[in-house]
């Protein structure tokens, strides 16, 4: 039934591009859209549709004559499934309105109406944290002899700080009825001291969101060709736009489908990298001197300590988190989904894990990797080799699939990242402290355009900053050494008024010292031949 309707689709708008004299990208559009009119259902929903129109945009932008055959060979491969992501969450948004009623308003944008459940919040939980930057990262690490399993904290490290935010924070922060990460802040500080705050969160959102765009424009480019601005571009907008149709539901109904796609096509890929000929042992590898387990050096001790602290405390002021707890249906349950996010993203680690063992125990030499001259790392690209692995050590079909399970993963935390941003920005900047009596209609536009302006910026970063695991690290940095200190103190702390400057002292205090801290950590990563 799937074939004969995707058959159906395909000669139809075929016939119509045929038959048009004028080949102009705008009439072919218009035939595009009018063919939808009769695929896409009025009142049903059903997930052929989607992939109907998948295929039906395919065919229309490939019978463009002027577009280049590179670009047009990554749109069939990696376009393909991106466009199905989109078309499902616009579909999903769209049902779910429908059926339950749900306006339009700024609530439902920001916090679905508070009725995401369990299952779809353990889902969207862990897709937000296991994007791009998470296994392209991991993978990059691991396989990089100056570092090593040993310094891959960022899996144990996320995992811990989704724990103890099930702990301490979800519960508390759900029970208020906040609508960002910065209410209680705001109501505590004051409006001006919140839009201050508001700064290191964007910065760590934006600096997170150009991680995984970028780890996709490695991906694309090892795989298809298409150069990395041109993937990185395509990626942000697609991210934006289901993100503006959507909000907070297109988000996480579409996080479901995106994490099981990461899952399955990571795991397809490990058998066949595995059985390459030019694969040896991971445990015989692991025994030599540029073990992928990575080495211990006790002068490294408290830059290993610090880091982990970084991650593990840095990784819950985070509106991507508070987002999803306190858009859950009950305290309870944003419990839950925090506890289950931190077990998911152990297991998600794991086929990052053995691709970097696996890229560590391979004779490059006997691959396809630059004709076997070079290997990746001597060549400096460490933080593409997880696309490396997929395509030099896997049938083609499998590196399509592995390709997908990326694309789906910068695709389920750029859309939040994006999302998270621009709700603080609408709610604690615009609404409370520019224009206190805007209106419905006005905060859903400045949303938005925050939105636009958020991508924009990130895919600016992505496109001009090389390091993956950097990007990780830093945004992490701001959030641990500014924000932390002052959403901990300010949620369990009570104070009176006369007692604002003793806490003031005491997080600038800490803030000065953990980046001192951050400072050395920073300088010992950035600079891997102090440890050699």
């Amino acid at each position: 039934m799937l074939t004969t309707l995707d058959n159906k689709c395909d000669s139809n708008v075929e016939q119509q591009c045929h038959e048009t004299e004028d080949p102009s990208s705008e009439k072919k559009l218009n035939l595009f859209l009018r063919s939808q009119k009769q695929l896409w259902p009025t009142r049903k929903t059903n997930l052929f549709h989607a992939i109907q129109t998948v295929n039906a945009l395919r065919i229309t932008l490939n019978s463009r004559k002027k577009t280049p055959p590179s670009l047009l060979v990554s749109y069939n491969e990696a376009g393909t499934m991106k466009t199905f992501i989109v078309a499902d969450s616009i579909h999903v948004r769209l049902w779910y309105q429908k059926r339950k009623g749900v306006k339009e308003d700024v609530e439902s944008i920001m916090v679905a109406g508070r009725d995401i459940g369990v299952f779809v919040g353990c889902f969207t939980m862990t897709a937000t944290w296991v994007g791009g930057g998470y296994i392209n990262g991991t993978a990059e690490v691991v396989y990089n002899p100056d570092f090593g399993l040993l310094w891959t904290q960022a899996p144990f490290g996320y995992a811990i700080s989704l724990l103890l935010g099930g702990l301490f924070f979800a519960k508390k922060m759900r029970s208020e009825g906040y609508v960002t990460m910065l209410d209680p802040l705001q109501n505590k500080l004051g409006r001006v001291m919140g839009v201050f705050l508001y700064l290191p969160a964007l910065l760590g959102e934006l600096f997170w969101s150009a991680a995984i765009l970028a780890s996709l424009g490695k991906s694309l480019t090892v795989v298809s060709g298409l150069s990395d601005d041109i993937a990185i571009i395509v990626s942000a907008c697609i991210a934006i736009l289901y993100t503006l149709i959507g909000g907070l539901y297109s988000v996480a109904y579409t996080d479901v489908v995106q994490l099981i796609c990461i899952f399955v096509g990571l795991w397809i890929s490990i058998p066949f990298a595995f059985t390459n000929e030019a694969v040896g042992s991971i445990v015989e590898s692991a025994k030599s001197n540029s073990s992928w387990l990575g080495t211990w050096d006790t002068n490294y001790t408290g830059s290993w300590i610090d880091s982990a602290l970084l991650l593990i405390f840095g990784g819950i002021p985070w509106q991507v988190y508070f987002q999803r707890v306190l858009s859950s249906d009950s305290a309870k349950h944003a419990q839950l989904l925090s506890f289950a996010a931190s077990f998911g993203c152990i297991i998600m680690a794991v086929p990052s894990i053995l691709v970097g063992a696996i890229a560590a125990s391979t004779n490059w030499s006997n691959t396809s990797y630059q004709e076997g001259l070079i290997s990746p790392l001597a060549n400096n690209e460490t933080s593409a080799i997880l696309p490396i692995v997929l395509q030099h050590l896997t049938p083609p079909a499998v590196a399509f699939v592995g390709l997908g399970a990326v694309s789906a993963a910068v695709m389920s935390s750029a859309d939040s990242s994006i999302l998270s941003s621009s709700s603080m920005f609408t709610r604690n900047v615009y609404k409370n402290l520019i224009r206190r009596k805007a209106s419905n209609k006005e905060q859903l536009i400045v949303s938005r355009v925050a939105m636009v302006i958020v991508g924009v910026i990130a895919t600016v970063l992505a496109i001009k900053i090389n390091s993956i695991y950097a990007l990780w690290y830093l945004c992490s940095d701001l959030i641990y050494t500014i924000l932390f200190p002052q959403v901990e103190l300010n949620i369990f702390v009570s104070f009176q008024l006369e007692r604002f400057t003793i806490l003031l002292l005491l997080n600038l205090v800490y803030t000065h010292f953990s980046f001192f801290a951050s400072c050395i950590l920073i300088r010992t990563l950035t600079a891997p031949s102090l440890r050699s």
